[in-house]
């Protein structure tokens, strides 16, 4: 995709308005046009076509192009095309013409501004293995590298959620909640009937992509185990204070004589 530009008529020794700029969209890895058109093009007119930024980087400049455009790139009249462009092309790109005229030098510039569309790599996806029932569980999902930034939509068992679980029959807990812009799927109270293999897409007007499904389990929290448990322990120091009480009984800690610091000998 290309956007073309035109200098505005100028008079002599004058510059057309910078701030008068137009946006060129590409989809990375395709070809695009910075056009920069000239009224009157002739063998002695001068152009140089510079990258700005933080700094200044030209891009054609003295009838040669420079750099990273070198050899993907060609100047077709004013104009470059440049093929296989990435993202770090994007940016703000100015035009520079001059041309010898009647009343001396004829100056113009103009600036155009480059946006490069990147599809979505595969997402980073956070889904916990195991969760207890009625605990707030939540699974995130994220993209770095598309442009625009994408939206996220969440599947179970290769069925896609919805993003609002009331009107979604394929939902049996109307309970969480998805954000389509951050990627996070909450459940405010999880239910086994939750479990399953959960998966991400992240989408992008130029592409979309999704990562591999991760499984969770959700159990319910094993009350009777942790009775047992608790019954367990309970007898165990039961026995302990029994047994601490018959050796008393049978005189085995009399059977002890203190010495001094504390040191104790047996006497039997």
């Amino acid at each position: 995709m290309s956007c073309l530009f035109h200098l505005s008529d100028h008079k002599a020794c004058g510059f057309s308005d910078p701030k008068d700029h137009h946006v060129v969209t590409a989809i990375e890895y395709q070809e695009v046009i910075l056009a920069c058109k000239y009224p009157k093009k002739t063998v002695s007119s001068r152009l140089e076509w510079k990258k700005l930024g933080r700094g200044i980087s030209f891009v054609y400049y003295q009838q040669a192009l420079q750099g990273a455009f070198k050899d993907r790139a060609e100047l077709i009249d004013f104009s470059i095309r440049i093929k296989n462009v990435t993202r770090n092309d994007a940016g703000k790109y100015r035009c520079e013409i001059s041309a010898p005229s009647e009343q001396g030098q004829n100056l113009a510039e103009d600036t155009v501004t480059l946006e490069v569309l990147v599809a979505p790599a595969v997402p980073s996806c956070e889904v916990p293995s195991s969760a207890l029932s009625g605990t707030t569980v939540e699974l995130r999902c994220q993209d770095k590298e598309g442009n625009p930034a994408p939206e996220y939509t969440w599947f179970k068992d290769g069925i896609r959620l919805s993003g609002n679980p009331r009107l979604d029959a394929q939902s049996t807990n109307s309970s969480y909640t998805m954000n389509v812009k951050s990627g996070s799927l909450q459940f405010n109270a999880v239910s086994k009937l939750d479990s399953g293999e959960y998966s991400c897409e992240a989408r992008n007007s130029v592409g979309h992509r999704k990562c591999p499904g991760k499984r969770m389990q959700v159990d319910d929290l094993n009350i009777s185990g942790i009775i047992a448990a608790v019954v367990v322990v309970a007898i165990v120091i039961s026995l302990c204070g029994l047994g601490v009480c018959y050796a008393q009984r049978k005189g085995y800690f009399s059977n002890l004589l203190e010495l001094p610091f504390g040191d104790t000998v047996s006497l039997m």
